[in-house]
């Protein structure tokens, strides 16, 4: 059996997980989320626990149970607590600017690269280099946030570009090194 897969989710105070055959509904403070299930995947809610099980001991099955539970447990946290992620704007003249609820990246092209919201992700400007994503959905969170670091990647030769708070960059040496 699948060690993530047989843990049981503890349901918060303020959260409501409702189960069907097909879906299971997430409610709390922050929002509402909702987790598809796949065919052979069974859902139970009681006693303020909530348990997923697996119908047969075929591969795609197994691969799915883990990933069920996990899916279950970060709409949850999400629902409670919410998803962030801090990316670091690094390079001379390297900035953003919020524009309402979207960005304006200013990232050593001839123009700025606007960057739209997305439903259920929030963007904030923490001075004119970091940029907060945050929202409930920590698929959308983390998607949202490579889109924009896909924007200019760090590179390897100064650092610059756009990356995640803690993301660590090798610096490699230049031509002038090798000689």
């Amino acid at each position: 059996m699948s060690r993530i897969g047989r843990q049981s989710i503890t349901i918060p105070d303020q959260v409501t997980v409702t189960a069907t055959d097909t879906s299971v509904l997430i409610k709390g403070v922050k929002g509402e989320l909702t987790v598809t299930l796949p065919a052979k995947i069974k859902v139970q809610v009681a006693d303020g626990l909530v348990m997923v099980t697996r119908q047969n001991e075929q591969k795609s099955t197994k691969a799915a149970h883990g990933l069920v539970r996990s899916l279950i447990h970060n709409a949850t946290q999400g629902v409670t607590q919410g998803f962030s992620k801090t990316l670091k704007l690094v390079g001379t003249g390297y900035r953003v600017q919020a524009k309402g609820q979207n960005l304006s990246l200013a990232v050593g092209f001839s123009h700025t690269i606007d960057v739209e919201t997305v439903p259920g992700v929030s963007f904030k400007v923490e001075g004119n280099d970091t940029i907060v994503v945050s929202g409930i959905d920590k698929h959308m969170v983390g998607q949202v946030s490579a889109n924009i670091r896909k924007v200019r990647p760090p590179e390897p030769y100064k650092g610059k570009g756009i990356r995640y708070e803690n993301e660590y960059v090798k610096i490699k040496p230049g031509k002038t090194a090798a000689a």
